[in-house]
Order: structure tokens, then sequence, then C-alpha cells
């Protein structure tokens, strides 16, 4: 999906475009910790 958002912005010059990229972006790199976090919580129940 980073990949189709950035050739539109590139061909396309679109700032919306541009904007949505680096949302994406921002996700993508969210996604890991939040899963490391699920999993040590898992291991170690706080309740």
């Amino acid at each position: 999906m980073l990949d189709f958002t950035w050739k539109v912005f590139s061909q396309t010059g679109n700032i919306d475009t541009y904007l949505l990229f680096k949302e994406l972006e921002q996700e993508t790199r969210e996604i890991p910790e939040n899963q490391e976090e699920e999993l040590a919580q898992m291991d170690f129940p706080l309740s």
C-alpha cells in the first residue's frame, strides 16, 4: 500500500496523497511495537 501511495504522489504531486503516505508509514512503524506489548502482557498478565 505504501508503494502505491508513493507512486500516486510522485506522479500527481497531490499533497493529500503525500499526507496519506506519511500516515500509513507511521502506522506501519507502530504495529510491531503494539504486537510486542500485547505478547508481553500475555506472558506476564497484570491481574
